[in-house]
């Protein structure tokens, strides 16, 4: 073996045995600010030393590319089509944090067969850069995609705001997760509310439905993200609020969430579900 190939191989070594936080952010209704929250997240880890790649696995109705004002030549799509390998259609955004992009406007995104989602967990199983944290952008709802982002994540956030129907469809999302797919661990994040007084009682709300109705699972409550005039702003300017008002009440809101997540033990683990990146997390 040749000092390049052995050089490879201790990296290739190295990357395998690193842990990784594959965590999902999904919500039972869209319009949430789940692409937001995952976008500036994503930026509040890479600011803490973190290698972060962001996945946009709403696949039919992509936009964090566009979110950030990057522009992706290929995506998921290419990947899939096995016309792209996975280091291929990943760019590059702000912060170096990396986006594997999805495709917008292709229906037959919309329900991956099992031979597409085995091709992705393959892709991503070989995957030889440094990573930290995977973070999932979904879709909304209850879809088969959905669920299949949901359950292959070693965590799960679900996104809600003080809407009633936000509530309702993400006591829905949890609904389907622990009875169909035996899903017992979640992580609730508020978002556009006021103050933490009107997060805790949206929190409280979804908790005591789901206790109720679902029994012994678990709601850990991750905190909120605060109404802001800076994030629409932001979205106007097609740059993430963190890197262009980094002084905003928001922006201090998202650090303190990326802070909490990395001094918090991970809230999920292997299930029984197929895992992505189940090699690193094994350690194998």
């Amino acid at each position: 073996m040749t000092q390049k190939q052995k050089a490879e191989a201790r990296r290739t070594l190295e990357t395998e045995s690193s842990p990784v936080r594959a965590i999902s952010i999904t919500s039972g209704k869209g319009g949430v600010g789940k692409t937001n929250i995952t976008a500036n997240l994503a930026i509040a880890l890479a600011q803490q030393g973190q290698e972060v790649l962001v996945w946009d696995a709403d696949l039919g109705l992509a936009n964090i590319d566009v979110l950030l004002g990057l522009n992706a030549l290929y995506n998921i799509n290419h990947l899939l089509n096995g016309e792209k390998t996975l280091e291929e259609i990943i760019i590059e955004g702000p912060k170096g944090i990396k986006i594997m992009p999805a495709s917008s406007g292709v229906q037959e995104m919309a329900n991956l067969g099992e031979g597409q989602k085995m091709r992705l967990l393959n892709e991503l199983d070989h995957y030889r850069a440094k990573l930290d944290f995977l973070l999932i952008d979904t879709g909304a709802g209850i879809s088969a995609n959905v669920m299949y982002f949901n359950m292959a994540a070693q965590e799960r956030i679900i996104v809600v705001t003080p809407e009633p129907t936000s509530i309702t469809d993400a006591y829905a999302l949890i609904k389907v997760m622990t009875t169909k797919y035996n899903a017992k661990k979640f992580r609730i994040l508020v978002n556009l509310v006021e103050n933490s007084r009107e997060a805790k009682d949206v929190f409280t709300l979804l908790g005591a439905v789901a206790d109720k109705y679902l029994g012994s699972i678990s709601l850990d409550y991750l905190g909120f993200i605060p109404t802001d005039e800076y994030i629409p702003k932001s979205v106007l300017k097609q740059q993430p609020v963190l890197d262009l008002y980094p002084s905003a009440e928001c922006s201090k809101y998202f650090k303190n969430l990326a802070k909490q997540l990395l001094n918090t033990p991970t809230g999920g683990g292997l299930d029984g579900n197929i895992k992505f990146l189940w090699k690193r997390l094994l350690k194998i």
